[in-house]
């Protein structure tokens, strides 16, 4: 049965106000913006997307917006726009009414992305490239843009609003983290139901995880030069829809999966926080293809170079720029982020590049459009919101420098840790500003400890297990001659490049692993860990794994180590169970009005002062009483101390008094944690190894 069977073909004007295409139950609106258009088409196709059985043009225009509607459509219709315009790359126009566009509000789509000629604009093969126009028609190398149901996409979804205090952040890739999994359904690997599936969410719950963070989950087109080399884009990162779940992650349920699996983690007490890609789409530079914004109104989707808008702003490294300065673009992301949050029910969101999404026509600014905007929306405001502070343009390095709103990557955090680990002089005076919460970095303007976002591994770059197995990254698979990925990884082999049986290798590894792992749990701010860190996955020694959709990625949990996923869970149990490891406001040795003692103390193993001009400073102890605005008389019930002792030796260290004693709860030294209350004053701290203690009531295991 045909669209004509169904459908009055007769346009009516509709409305411009809700973007996208929109079921009321008599019929669908559909309204798409583009300011430079001479004309906007909608095509609708047959129900196996082959055949376009209409092509209307749309009634009315308001502003830059064009819309109409259709009495009798319904959802599940196929759809895509073509559009009426200039050809005039100098000029910035690359319209092209022969390529098929997407909708950008699509919520589902049909078919999949190739890399055929025909979705190029422009003859691929021309002497002229992109100023050359190609005429064939596109419309059997996209997917379809599919008219909602507006039963399955309520609004009514619930986010955990879980605080910062106790967070724990789980970095994984959909797939990655379940194709491999065993004890997951066969159905249900690399999907969003595989994800939410009981298996998963008891390792997570076991592991003390409170938030997981996905890789991009919006659709993605990989980039025809990896699809060249036999490759995708395997993380994500080169979206095109961004209402639309990525459909190679569909399960059984399709998209209800998506929000099944979130409502699951929910009930499991875990957030789930999406990476999100707004600031470029998956149509690259002036040479890439033409599938969405570029058809629909390149001059107002994109940042075009300044007297050459031919070309791009690359201030992503990806080709193209999206243009936030323009408001048509900031709501299109604003909605965007709100359709995750109150249909999927999303509970925050890790903007990649987020310096790129804070440019104005002077550069990066933290009052800009984009984040006014954003901080001022009464949805997003509310949910959590964490910067990827840097882009590759000018002055893009803006770690610390986003509103209190916000929580930051801090890459500094996980350089240092490395270099201290590694042995590299002057890197503990960094350590000591690490474990306080970078406040040298992030104390100002109001904003808490949590604005950190600490981590000694993520999916870009070595995992932990590989910090300690290679020396140097081993990229060839990627076809790219070794030359991406990052250049100072901080890492060690302990003498054999890669996997080995030598059992003191071995041991050395796990020591190190252990020690980057309590670092990070142990220090004030929000921890993440990357998925499979807590069990010792390794990438075969490739730190750019983005186009590896196979076994370097996939996590293979019959490998991971019981061990060390028990000695991650006992970290995070000890954090949750010391308030004063995760405190709200940054310490600075303050003195408490309960007991007139400082909050926090730094101090040597012997109970001297630090001396921080030591180069080679590499035993430190930080005693953390926190809170120093506690009213005089009130109990004082939590105190840690965290001794750091990098060198090969055990090393004493005297304890400083307490009212009841100390006890050791960590020991990175050992694999298995016990308690151990300590009759004495003093203690010995192995080598290459963190202890940590809190105050005893004199119980030992």
């Amino acid at each position: 049965m045909t669209f004509q069977a169904r459908i009055s073909t007769r346009f009516e004007p509709g409305s411009p106000h809700r973007l996208g295409a929109h079921f009321d139950g008599g019929g669908t609106n559909f309204a798409v913006f583009s300011e430079n258009a001479q004309q906007v088409y909608l095509c609708l196709y047959s129900a196996d997307g082959h055949q376009e059985e209409h092509r209307l043009p749309l009634p009315e225009r308001t502003g830059g917006i064009w819309h109409g509607y259709l009495p009798g459509l319904q959802p599940g219709a196929l759809y895509g726009y073509r559009v009426a315009g200039p050809y005039d790359p100098d000029q910035g126009h690359r319209f092209n009414i022969n390529k098929l566009l997407l909708d950008p509000y699509t919520r589902e789509m049909s078919g999949d992305f190739t890399d055929h000629g025909a979705t190029f604009g422009y003859q691929v093969d021309a002497p002229q490239t992109d100023l050359s126009f190609d005429a064939r028609d596109s419309a059997g190398y996209v997917p379809k843009s599919i008219v909602p149901d507006p039963a399955i996409y309520a609004p009514d979804a619930e986010p955990l609003a879980r605080g910062w205090d106790n967070t724990v952040i789980y970095e994984a890739h959909v797939k990655g983290a379940t194709i491999r999994n065993p004890a997951v359904p066969d159905a249900l690997r690399g999907t969003f139901d595989g994800l939410g599936s009981p298996q998963m969410l008891d390792h997570l719950s076991a592991l003390g995880i409170t938030t997981i963070e996905l890789l991009p989950v919006q659709a993605i087109k990989s980039e025809s030069a990896l699809i060249r080399r036999g490759l995708v884009n395997y993380w994500g990162y080169n979206t095109i829809g961004f209402f639309a779940p990525e459909p190679r992650y569909l399960g059984p349920a399709g998209v209800l999966g998506f929000r099944a699996m979130v409502e699951r983690f929910h009930t499991a007490g875990i957030e789930v926080i999406l990476d999100v890609v707004y600031n470029h789409s998956a149509e690259g530079d002036h040479l890439g293809p033409t599938l969405s914004f570029r058809g629909l109104d390149n001059a107002a989707y994109y940042r075009l170079l300044d007297g050459q808008p031919r070309y791009y702003v690359n201030d992503t490294g990806c080709g193209n720029t999206l243009d936030v300065r323009h408001p048509i673009v900031t709501r299109l992301i604003l909605d965007s982020l709100r359709h995750w949050v109150q249909v999927m029910g999303v509970d925050g969101f890790r903007f990649d590049l987020a310096t790129t999404l804070c440019r104005e026509d002077h550069g990066f600014d933290r009052r800009g459009g984009f984040l006014d905007a954003l901080r001022q929306d009464p949805v997003l405001s509310a949910v959590k919101l964490i910067a990827e502070p840097w882009d590759i343009g000018p002055g893009g390095y803006q770690l610390g420098s986003f509103p209190a709103e916000f929580a930051e990557w801090n890459d500094r955090f996980r350089d240092t840790v490395r270099r201290f680990w590694h042995g590299d002089r002057q890197s503990a005076q960094d350590l000591g500003s690490a474990l306080l919460g970078s406040a040298d970095i992030f104390d100002t303007q109001g904003r808490r400890v949590w604005s950190s976002i600490n981590f000694a591994a993520a999916h870009d770059g070595f995992t932990l297990a590989d910090t300690t197995r290679y020396a140097q990254r081993h990229n060839h698979a990627n076809g790219e001659d070794n030359h991406d990925g990052h250049h100072a990884n901080f890492s060690e082999n302990f003498g054999v490049e890669g996997p080995t049986d030598d059992p003191g290798i071995t041991a050395a590894r796990l020591r190190r692993q252990r020690n980057l792992l309590a670092t990070t749990l142990l220090s004030q701010g929000t921890p993440m860990l990357l998925a499979g860190d807590e069990g010792g996955h390794s990438k075969r020694g490739n730190n750019n794994s983005y186009c590896q959709d196979n076994e370097v990625n996939w996590i293979d949990w019959s490998a991971l180590d019981s061990d060390l996923i028990a000695f991650t869970a006992a970290l995070t149990r000890f954090r949750r169970d010391h308030p004063v490891l995760r405190q709200n406001n940054f310490l600075h040795g303050a003195i408490r009005t309960s007991d007139d003692k400082p909050d926090v103390e730094w101090r040597g193993f012997d109970g001297a002062a630090l001396n921080w001009r030591d180069p080679g400073l590499a035993c430190l102890c930080l005693h953390l009483r926190g809170n120093a605005e506690t009213p005089r008389g009130t109990a004082e019930t939590d105190e840690v101390l965290l001794a750091f002792n990098r060198t090969g030796d055990p090393q004493e260290l005297i304890l400083p008094p307490a009212s009841r004693g100390w006890a050791r709860e960590i020991d990175t030294s050992v694999m298995q944690q016990r308690r151990l209350a300590l009759p004495g004053v003093s203690i010995v701290v192995p080598p290459h190894a963190i202890a940590a203690f809190c105050l005893s009531d004199g119980a030992a295991e």
